[in-house]
């Protein structure tokens, strides 16, 4: 396994100070969000800036383990959901141009909806994702979609039931365990029942459980790293182990998105190193 930082918690930061932080923490992956607002929105990548990047992951030795493109695959609007089926496209492409080395990186993305809409919506949701699966596949990519608490696809059981409707094996899951965490999941249980669909992850800490829960920067929290560490190892996964800083912890008034890197660091390192698992 490798331990990764996704640029979610550093919208505005530039890329050239982002990765030089990352490398010199011991960070062994990056992954790269290019939303609107952030310093990398795909919109601003020109082909000079696309190569730019590639040579500073490749100076730098980061592995890119994902594109982040996250939007919702349950809009109502036509018009909404065909610029957001259109952007991640664009990021699939993305992902093919940034693919460095033989294994190239995931694209992920979201479901999206809210509680309740899988019932009544599934069959449409299918459907897109089996159109956004083709276009992935020809072009050799991965898409991660990621389950929400508060979304449409909160447990693991709505998850792997949307995931076995869908034909596309190029269409998998982006398997952040907090939100399981948060609605007080095991974490060995958690780990059994998404690890066959995950092509990459997310961790952050947390506090409390739904809906009365706060995500939180790595050690400040509750959540049991190098249990979950030793759970994902015995199950096989040898991916990035990807840290997310959330919203709750950018808007705070003293949010330092390179401190908080640093601490992140020195928390999930460390739990490697007490989980026995080499990087």
């Amino acid at each position: 396994m490798k331990l990764g930082f996704s640029t979610w918690g550093m919208p505005t930061v530039p890329i050239d100070v982002i990765l030089p932080h990352l490398a010199a923490l011991g960070f062994d992956a990056v992954e790269i969000c290019v939303l609107p607002g952030f310093s990398t929105a795909i919109t601003t990548l020109d082909n000079i800036e696309r190569r730019r990047i590639a040579d500073l992951l490749r100076r730098h030795k980061l592995t890119l383990s994902a594109v982040n493109y996250y939007v919702s695959m349950m809009e109502e609007d036509a018009d909404r959901y065909a610029h957001n089926l259109s952007q991640i496209k664009a990021a699939i492409d993305l992902a093919v141009e940034w693919t460095l080395g033989d294994v190239p990186p995931v694209v992920v993305s979201g479901i999206g909806g809210k509680p309740g809409e899988l019932e009544t919506q599934q069959s449409r949701l299918v459907d897109r994702l089996n159109e956004l699966g083709r276009y992935a596949e020809a072009q050799g990519i991965t898409v991660a979609l990621e389950h929400h608490v508060g979304n449409a696809a909160e447990t693991p059981e709505q998850t792997i039931g949307l995931l076995s409707q869908v034909e596309s094996p190029a269409i998998r899951v982006n398997f952040d365990i907090s939100h399981f965490n948060v609605m007080g999941i095991p974490i060995a249980e958690s780990v059994a029942k998404l690890l066959p669909y995950a092509a990459h992850t997310h961790i952050k800490d947390e506090r409390g459980r739904a809906p009365n829960h706060a995500y939180l920067v790595p050690g400040e929290g509750e959540f049991d790293y190098v249990t979950y560490l030793k759970c994902m190892d015995a199950g096989g996964y040898t991916g990035v182990i990807s840290v997310e800083i959330s919203k709750m912890v950018q808007n705070r008034p003293d949010y330092d998105p390179l401190a908080v890197a640093a601490q992140s660091y020195a928390v999930v390192a460390k739990a490697f190193a007490e989980a026995e698992i080499r990087r």
